[in-house]
């Protein structure tokens, strides 16, 4: 029998510091500065890159990636974004069986920094750490007006989106739960487990993939296969990248 001990959130998510990379959220008001939140650039506002913060980041990775056409930036900038949002939350869930509010108005985005998504929580409130929390937290919070925003302006199908949304959930799982292994916690690995196997069975992210374990594949495609020297990712519906690529499936 596994007994889970948790504790409360620290106003600096100090637990989430080991795990680096995309797991790691800064934290308090003066960090996030002049920052646009979230919900400013899931809005539909101003039209142009350079007053528009998602507008803005969608062309600087089609710039960094070479990308053929934008649809494949706003594919690849959906899917980071939304491995930030997962891995942050899952990981509180996980290790401190709690999860932070992360609502887009305190949600704060440098779009023109490198990967991962540079994020500033303003403040750290607490919330449950269970499955409809944190799909609360990430899918209804952002993923969806995320998807919105992205697909009034690209030509994105949902069921690419919905593949990115379980694609960015499988991944922060597995490397939590390769750490979680490494550091003799495996409780905290059965629970990102549990939580991911749940979050997978939203009505929003169910039918997108195959989980096997932490084995995920996915039943779409997000387009990387496109970029210059791209190839599959691995986790790609493909075996090998299609030979006519404008016409390929993308869910």
């Amino acid at each position: 029998m596994v007994v889970l001990l948790f504790v409360d959130l620290d106003p600096g998510l100090a637990a989430l510091r080991p795990l680096g990379g995309y797991f790691v959220l800064r934290t308090g008001e003066a960090a996030a500065g002049p920052l646009p939140t979230l919900a400013q650039a899931y809005a539909d506002a101003a039209p142009d890159m350079y007053g528009n913060p998602l507008i803005f980041r969608v062309g600087k990775v089609a710039d960094a990636l070479r990308a053929p056409e934008v649809r494949v930036a706003a594919s690849v900038a959906h899917l980071g974004l939304a491995a930030r949002l997962w891995s942050v939350a899952l990981g509180c869930a996980a290790l401190y069986g709690r999860v932070p509010d992360l609502d887009a108005r305190l949600l704060h985005w440098d779009a023109g920094a490198g990967a991962p998504d540079d994020l500033w929580l303003s403040d750290v409130r607490p919330l449950p750490g269970d499955a409809a929390a944190v799909a609360d937290v990430v899918l209804h919070g952002h993923l969806e007006p995320l998807s919105a925003a992205l697909r009034a302006r690209h030509r994105l199908a949902p069921g690419l989106l919905r593949g990115n949304a379980a694609s960015a959930l499988a991944g922060a799982a597995r490397e939590l739960d390769r750490w979680a292994r490494r550091q003799g916690r495996a409780d905290t690995a059965a629970r990102a487990r549990s939580l991911a196997a749940g979050l997978l069975a939203h009505p929003l992210l169910a039918g997108s993939g195959t989980l096997a374990g932490t084995a995920f594949r996915r039943r779409s495609c997000c387009l990387y296969y496109r970029v210059p020297d791209g190839g599959l990712c691995g986790d790609c519906c493909f075996t090998r990248p299609p030979r006519s690529s404008p016409q390929a499936p993308s869910g």
